[in-house]
């Protein structure tokens, strides 16, 4: 081949290439254009909405749920909001910033809890939060308390012939520790950590369910119940989907024509746009040099869970 062709060809791939670069480079100014300025980061700008928001799985002390329950609570488009949950609990702490979270809402605007498959300890609490509750018949939730565990390894250590030698500057310092049994003082300290939440979360049910304390006591020993023992317990206000939920913001002025828009993680955050732009770049040919599995990795977090946990599980042995 003529070596002026094969000039001519590299030049056209390194054109080709620049332009593709440039193609990727505005079309990435227009996805964050279009995140920013609402259509995106925002659902249902430009009309009257009832915002519903899906809280799942684990919870954690989780700074872009909140982010999001705060531009819900600031839209003036959103009159009335929807809070899905599904989750066996997390960190009490976690629980604790989304409940207040909610409640800065519900402040300003209706807010009901809606209770599906399981909605237990942290879970419930975050229910709480609601003006309302509404849950399934057969719906599970409850599961008031707190619980601190740690693992103990050292019959594994032993086993192995491994020893961990400490100084430390008090006993108490790093306690419990996975590497010998805890002494009673250390056991008291987690236990009055833990009755202190504890009593923290009784009082918060007895608030927002106006109910005695006493009432609250008997119902918080770590018990689960169906939607209909819920509802008899009144930790619940109503059995029931979407019809009741409705039925209830008609009671708080809410137009019953409303359309429920879904402020998801997807709609909120770089979720999508990094979906997007993974294909766009795979498109371009330019997949062997940033994956899409990368490019999510850049915009997620790793889970790491810690503190006192109001969780609720069944006992795998």
């Amino acid at each position: 081949m003529d070596s002026s062709v094969i000039a001519d060809r590299r030049r056209l791939r390194r054109k080709l290439g620049f332009w593709r670069i440039v193609a990727v480079l505005l079309l990435v100014a227009f996805g964050f254009a279009f995140y920013y300025f609402g259509f995106g980061g925002r659902p249902g700008i430009q009309r009257a909405q009832i915002a519903h928001v899906t809280i799942s799985g684990l919870i954690r002390d989780d700074e872009e749920l909140l982010e999001r329950l705060k531009k819900v609570g600031e839209d003036n488009q959103v009159k009335a909001v929807v809070i899905s949950i599904s989750s066996t609990g997390g960190t009490t702490y976690g629980g604790e910033r989304i409940f207040k979270a909610i409640r800065a809402i519900a402040a300003k605007k209706p807010v009901v809890s809606d209770v599906r498959t399981v909605a237990a300890s942290a879970g419930y609490m975050i229910a709480t939060a609601g003006d309302t509750i509404v849950a399934g018949e057969t719906s599970i939730t409850g599961s008031i308390g707190v619980i601190f565990q740690y693992p103990q390894l050292q019959d594994l250590m032993q086993k192995l012939g491994v020893s961990l030698e400490e100084i430390k500057s008090a006993p108490l310092k790093a306690e419990p520790s996975p590497f010998h049994s805890p002494s009673e003082d250390a056991k008291a300290m987690i236990r009055s950590m833990v009755l202190d939440s504890y009593d923290w979360f009784v009082d918060l049910v007895a608030d927002r369910r106006k109910l005695p304390r006493a009432d609250v006591l008997r119902l918080a020993d770590g018990s689960i119940f169906t939607g209909r023992q819920a509802l008899k317990a009144k930790l619940i206000d109503t059995l029931g989907g979407e019809t009741e939920i409705r039925a209830y913001l008609a009671t708080r002025n809410i137009k019953s024509d409303l359309p429920f828009v879904d402020w998801d993680r997807s709609s909120s955050t770089p979720f999508l746009l990094a979906g997007a732009l993974s294909q766009l770049i795979n498109l371009l040919g330019y997949d062997d040099f940033v994956k899409g599995e990368n490019l999510r990795g850049l915009v997620t977090e790793k889970l790491f869970l810690d503190g006192l946990l109001s969780v609720w599980q069944v006992d795998g042995n």
